[in-house]
């Protein structure tokens, strides 16, 4: 097998007309030779494409890209990452099961697994990366899925994949872990036993912030549960999204190194500078997991957190003075973003339910673009100054 770059490169769909790039197939439905092919197709016994919302050649070529990159067997394309994390779960658990995940979720999936779910007799209960040795007690008799996010957002919490493959294993778990943040040139958590790995790909696997997209890899006899309820309830991808994600991924390996030298760098610079509490970057030594995140991630990352002395008003005057930064709810961008995930992104939680996962007043989410870094350096420096 060739390394990752080259297979993220190298792997495409051709057709008859011997184009050197992939063209988009701009095309709701698929034709048949004959009715017996048509059948045929339907029926599963010949392979085949049959209409966009099942799978169109855009969206399978990625798939085939993130599935080798993830070391995964099969997957399903969505319109959108949340459309990823609700039909992970959704496709995989019935009315009556009980799913234990990490307190550290995105603020929407934390949405799902609290007011969506329980709508149809699906329960949850959050379990504290801190306290390992308290999971046991979590587990109710109809627990079917443990589920995580690593590095968390936006508190970069590290949770032990390693531990949680076992876990799942010895408990008859579906383990579904949200690789987002890490992205699979990172970290492959199926590798330490994952069954899913699910992805927004709007994040850094688009990396330019175009287009919104969702990723659900995994074990094949998982994902053809996933396909059934995907191809029925209509989250399809868009062929052209999928086309501009895939072609995205010839240059995933590049963008990442370069988005992880600069956050490490700025990481770096800003931890112990006046009006700032606390620098968080997984490969920062100060990090608490920081021995998890170089045990099972081959860098840092791009996102760095910046906990700002004087909470919620220092946070909103600093982000006012920036002039390079975007100031926008995404990540991955080629662009540097901040985000101020108390007042947007998690403002859905209590206050309660943020502080337990670290997302103080004063936080402050960095995702740290492709600029160069002393450029993003002066505008946070200039920002911090002109915020006291």
């Amino acid at each position: 097998m060739a390394h990752f770059e080259t297979e993220s490169i190298r792997t495409q769909s051709r057709t008859n007309e011997r184009e050197h790039s992939a063209p988009i197939f701009l095309t709701s439905s698929f034709t048949f030779d004959s009715a017996e092919e048509a059948r045929a197709t339907f029926a599963d016994e010949t392979p085949g494409n049959i209409y966009s919302r099942y799978a169109n050649p855009n969206s399978s070529e990625l798939i085939e890209k993130v599935c080798q990159a993830e070391g995964t067997e099969d997957g399903v394309a969505t319109a959108s990452g949340m459309a990823a994390m609700f039909g992970s779960i959704a496709s995989l658990l019935q009315q009556g099961d009980h799913v234990l995940a990490a307190r550290s979720l995105f603020g929407s999936t934390h949405q799902l697994l609290t007011r969506v779910f329980p709508k149809w007799g699906i329960t949850s209960t959050y379990g504290d990366i801190s306290d390992y040795q308290n999971w046991e007690k979590l587990l109710h008799p109809n627990t079917k899925m443990l589920f995580l996010e690593t590095p968390s957002n936006p508190g970069l919490e590290i949770i032990d994949l390693e531990w949680a493959g076992k876990f799942a294993a010895a408990h008859n778990l579906i383990l579904v872990v949200d690789n987002c943040f890490a992205t699979p040139y990172l970290q492959q958590p199926a590798k330490w036993g994952a069954h899913i790995v699910t992805h927004s790909a709007t994040k850094y696997i688009d990396g330019q912030g175009r287009v919104l997209g969702g990723l659900i890899l995994g074990k094949k006899e998982l994902i053809k549960e996933v396909q059934f309820f995907t191809r029925h309830t209509g989250p399809a991808i868009s062929p052209f999204n999928a086309w501009m994600l895939s072609k995205s991924m010839e240059t995933l390996a590049v963008r990442m190194d370069r988005h992880c030298e600069s956050a490490s760098k700025i990481a770096s610079y800003f931890e112990g500078k006046s009006g700032i509490n606390e620098v968080k970057y997984p490969f920062l030594k100060s990090h608490p997991q920081h021995h998890l995140a170089k045990k099972q991630m081959s860098q840092g990352g791009g996102i760095v957190t910046l906990n700002l002395e004087g909470g919620i008003s220092r946070a909103q005057r600093f982000i006012d003075q920036l002039q390079m930064i975007s100031i926008t709810a995404n990540l991955g961008d080629s662009r540097s973003i901040i985000t101020h995930p108390a007042s947007t992104t998690h403002s859905k939680l209590t206050e309660e339910e943020r502080e337990k996962v670290g997302i103080h007043p004063g936080l402050i989410r960095l995702s740290v673009g492709l600029e160069h870094p002393e450029d993003i350096v002066k505008d946070v420096e200039r920002a911090l100054e002109r915020s006291k």
